[in-house]
C-alpha cells in the first residue's frame, strides 16, 4: 500500500497552483480551473488540489514537506518571496522543521527528520 496522492481543497486552484510550484513541486495534470496534480521533486509522491466553493471550518490538514538540507531550502524559498510563521526549529522529537501556510490557509511544515522520521530511538519493534 502506497499513500499517493494526497489531494487538499483551494478556493483558487491557480493561485494554488503557483505557490506550490514555487515549493518545488512540477505540474503534470492541468484540468484547471478544477483541479490540478503536481508531482514531487524527489521520490514518487504526487499531490493534487481540487476546487472547491467553500472551505471546511473543521478537519484542518497539516501537510509535510521533507527536504535534505532545510536551511538551504528555506533560504531559497525566501528569496522566491515565500513567508515563514517560523523559524527553522530543533524539536524534541529529533526534527529540524519550519511552519507556514498555503494561500487556502493549509498548514504546511518544510522538515527534514533524516532517519529520525521512521526510526525514532523510541520506535516500537
Amino acid at each position: 500500500m502506497n499513500l499517493n496522492p494526497v489531494t487538499i481543497s483551494s478556493l483558487d486552484v491557480k493561485k494554488s497552483t503557483e505557490f506550490y510550484k514555487t515549493l518545488g513541486l512540477k505540474l503534470i495534470v492541468d484540468a484547471l480551473p478544477r483541479y490540478v496534480r503536481l508531482e514531487c521533486p524527489d521520490g514518487e509522491s504526487t499531490f493534487s488540489i481540487s476546487k472547491v466553493e467553500e472551505l471546511p471550518n473543521r478537519n484542518k490538514i497539516t501537510l509535510y514537506f521533507e527536504v535534505n538540507n532545510l536551511s538551504q531550502t528555506v533560504s531559497e524559498l525566501k528569496e522566491k518571496g515565500i513567508t515563514f510563521n517560523t523559524e527553522i526549529a530543533e524539536q524534541p522529537w529529533l526534527w529540524r522543521d519550519i511552519h507556514l501556510k498555503d494561500p487556502d490557509g493549509h498548514n504546511l511544515i518544510i522538515f527534514n527528520a533524516g532517519d529520525n522520521r521512521k526510526n525514532p530511538p523510541w520506535r516500537i519493534n
